[in-house]
């Protein structure tokens, strides 16, 4: 290794760096992301260490350090990347802590993979961090780290932190290896969810797998004590304040409402082009407002920005091709020359185009069939200053305990959606302003870095 990254105090683990390959240059640049924003600013200020994979299947990089922080690149071969990434934690986990909206396979072939990466990312860890220091573990890619590197160094103070949803017992005692997962998480010292009813999930698995006694939010096992709870996770509510008030920002707003028709109510969703958000029912729910009558495209106009994710995968592939059917249906049938039902973007945005699209919108769309939290929804409503504007919110996501002045809609139910859709359409500026601005309350209150504050807290109480 031709550096050696300083020990700190302070170690993260993910399964990305914080940082990618500039484009226009030679050397790094730290990624967009909430979960970045959220840990960068704790990492600088006491010279942490970031632990995750670079991307690519070469030779990783050797530490360097970039803004203030150290990067420590895991080494991981294509075999690896294909069984521990693209197998395990893609087609085992995601799925499976989504509901199992999707089948989960449970191949054995991953299953090893997946420890030995797990092993890599704790003694990376192991090396760099100082002793007694605090040790962050994000996600269900790492979710056997705590407890291995427990056992490389019982000095430090491990958390770890979940961003997906975690299922309920039944759905999780299909799993061949749901004893091991549990025992790895239960050598973090907090074990931190999105939401209460997450966190009891895990308890209750705890005392059922694995014989651990819990009183409620700490887990005993093996003479050890575990907290279990929630740690809601939000965004850079000053940042997006900011790009809304930027007159660039506001210019390019103002143009997309004129492109679209300023007597239309703009209707805004923004996911990953994944299963588990729904697209398709949310686009079956605007052909039915069409196909019914209860709007008209002179009323009512769509864009959807799907961003590109796993495209390699037969799943995302069949989504990808329903979600395009679904649109060129509709506009198929509803669309007029220079007048379209539904604007369709597959592409990613940056985020001063997203912030424009945010205050364009009249109405939110946010209709998962099952998300840990949702960002996407607490953006458009910190982007909302002059609470205006309506939420459709899925049920099942963590951002409606938070944000329960939104329509809530039961996402696989289309007739159901079709109605949150028009009510929120119909909505009278009055209504609109009590509700945004009771939720925009609630998002300042709680934002990523009071997030951070919180979890780190914990680790050092």
């Amino acid at each position: 290794m031709a550096k050696r990254a300083r020990k700190s105090d302070l170690v993260i683990l993910a399964n990305r760096l914080p940082v990618h390959r500039a484009k226009a240059r030679d050397g790094w640049e730290v990624s967009p992301g909430g979960l970045v924003s959220a840990l960068l600013p704790t990492l600088t200020r006491q010279t942490g260490v970031w632990v995750g994979w670079a991307g690519g299947t070469g030779t990783p990089p050797a530490p360097f350090e970039h803004e203030g922080f150290w990067n420590v690149a895991v080494e991981l071969s294509e075999s690896e990347f294909d069984n521990y990434y693209g197998g395990f934690s893609n087609r085992t986990l995601w799925p499976l802590y989504h509901d199992a909206c999707r089948p989960p396979l449970y191949h054995r072939r991953w299953w090893g993979p997946y420890l030995e990466v797990n092993k890599r990312f704790a003694e990376a860890a192991s090396e760099v961090a100082a002793k007694g220091a605090v040790v962050l573990v994000q996600d269900y890619h790492l979710q056997m780290v705590p407890g291995m590197l427990r056992e490389l160094r019982p000095d430090l103070r491990i958390g770890f932190f979940l961003h997906i949803p975690f299922p309920p017992v039944e759905l999780f005692m299909q799993l061949p290896w749901r004893s091991q997962l549990v025992e790895g998480l239960l050598g973090a010292d907090v074990i931190g969810f999105q939401t209460k009813q997450a966190a009891q999930n895990f308890i209750r698995l705890g005392q059922r797998l694995v014989g651990a006694k819990a009183s409620r939010s700490v887990i005993e096992h093996k003479g050890r004590k575990s907290r279990a709870e929630a740690f809601p996770i939000s965004i850079d509510v000053e940042r997006l304040e900011s790009l809304c008030r930027d007159p660039k920002v506001i210019a390019r707003a103002a143009q997309v409402r004129h492109r679209l028709g300023n007597d239309r109510k703009i209707l805004l969703g923004v996911d990953r082009l994944d299963y588990t958000k729904g697209i398709d029912i949310r686009l079956r729910s605007m052909y039915d407002l069409l196909a019914k009558g209860t709007k008209t495209i002179d009323e009512a106009v769509l864009i959807q920005v799907s961003v590109p994710s796993r495209e390699d995968v037969d799943e995302y592939i069949e989504l990808r091709s329903a979600v395009e059917e679904l649109v060129g249906q509709t506009n198929g049938e509803f669309s007029e020359v220079g007048r379209m039902a539904v604007h369709y973007l597959r592409r990613s945005l940056p985020i001063d185009e997203l912030a424009a699209f945010y205050l364009a919108a009249d109405v939110m769309l946010v209709t998962p069939l099952r998300d840990g939290m949702n960002l996407v929804a607490k953006e458009y409503v910190a982007c909302r200053l002059e609470d205006t504007g309506s939420l459709v919110l899925s049920e099942f996501t963590g951002a409606a305990h938070e944000l329960d002045r939104a329509i809530l809609v039961n996402p696989h139910d289309v007739d159901g959606m079709a109605a949150g859709i028009a009510q929120a359409l119909d909505m009278t500026l009055p209504e609109q302003q009590r509700r945004m601005k009771a939720m925009r309350t609630k998002v300042k209150r709680n934002t990523v870095f009071d997030w951070a504050d919180r979890f780190v807290g914990a680790l050092r109480d």
